[in-house]
């Protein structure tokens, strides 16, 4: 939801092509504008409803009601990511609705940046989940000698420590603005190259690099899998929809914000309504995890019977015995 609202006034050459993603005072929408907007201001309550709600469930079965694991302790990150950004969201609704900003400083450069620590957040937990999975297939015996809980905990610290520096872009260059009796909430890179360094750093770290991990991590994964019987294969089917699902809620947002960097030879309106649908498909991706827990590779109606909890520490207790599974054909291949 929280687009890179820029005033290119203050560093274009050209001020008589200006992009003002946020224009302050009174607005007159079109209808098409208005219309658009009263849609992305449903599918961002709802997902900040139900993002909340989802999450916080995610948490607590996998943090209060489940055994700690490895595995718990991916999900816990995830979901806590998730979370947090859902608890923002209300306040980016509201700009969305007023094109005001009343809630000062410190909260317009942390609701901007929460979408930015979500992204790297997820998709690097992304990658250790497809990485562990890979190693749990290729190396069995060495898988279960040094994964522990410990070294998770480690390893998603250092991933949180990461995506906060990677976040920092957003917390320097977020500014308010006063005009008349509206506050605007942008963001002032003063020069066009830093928004290029900042938007180019962005798709590197937070779509292509972690991309082409997990292609590589997958690909290992569907050969080894191939050639192992298992007895469910829903753990991977959830950790392919969560992949799925962050490639394609990310996929608009990065393709306007790279052609954003050269508006000049696109459509101002284009960029403006494609930026605010790609942000909006960036935030549906924070309440859709929980559902993947729950529907992926289950008849609807049976799901339906059973209650939402017991469903997800179900699903968490088949990544438990598939990893069981391997331990136990790793064990049998040492002693043949």
């Amino acid at each position: 939801m929280s687009v890179d609202y820029i005033e290119y006034e203050d560093y274009t050459p050209d001020n008589d092509t200006e992009l003002n993603l946020t224009t302050p005072g009174p607005v007159l929408f079109s209808r098409s504008t208005s219309s658009l907007t009263s849609v992305l201001v449903g599918v961002n309550i709802l997902t900040s409803v139900v993002g909340l709600g989802g999450n916080f469930l995610v948490i607590w079965i996998c943090g209060w009601k489940m055994k700690r694991s490895v595995i718990s302790v991916w999900y816990i990150s995830l979901a806590v990511s998730n979370f947090l950004f859902c608890c923002c969201l209300p306040l980016e609704v509201f700009y969305m609705l007023t094109v005001h900003w009343p809630f000062g400083l410190l909260l317009c450069k942390l609701t901007s940046s929460a979408l930015f620590l979500n992204m790297y957040s997820s998709v690097f937990l992304l990658v250790l989940i497809c990485a562990d999975r890979c190693l749990m297939v290729s190396f069995p015996v060495w898988s279960h000698n040094h994964r522990s809980v410990s070294k998770a905990v480690v390893l998603v610290l250092l991933l949180w420590l990461l995506s906060a520096f990677l976040t920092l872009p957003s917390l320097i260059y977020r500014q308010t603005k006063v005009h008349g009796s509206v506050t605007q909430c942008y963001t002032d890179y003063r020069l066009h190259s830093r928004h290029q360094v900042v938007a180019l750093t962005r798709f590197i770290w937070g779509f292509l690099l972690p991309f082409l991990a997990i292609v590589v991590c997958c690909s290992v994964l569907a050969l080894k899998l191939r050639r192992l019987t298992l007895r469910s294969k829903k753990p991977y089917k959830v950790m392919s929809a969560l992949i799925c699902s962050f490639f394609f809620c990310w996929v608009p947002y990065h393709t306007f914000v790279l052609l954003e960097l050269d508006y000049q030879n696109h459509s101002l309106d284009l960029l403006k309504n494609g930026l605010k649908v790609g942000a909006t498909l960036a935030a549906v991706n924070s309440f859709v995890s929980p559902f993947l827990y729950v529907f992926i590779g289950n008849d609807f109606k049976q799901t339906l019977k059973r209650s939402l909890a017991s469903r997800i520490e179900e699903a968490m207790a088949e990544d438990l015995r598939t990893g069981a599974l391997n331990h136990s054909r790793s064990k049998s291949m040492e002693i043949t």
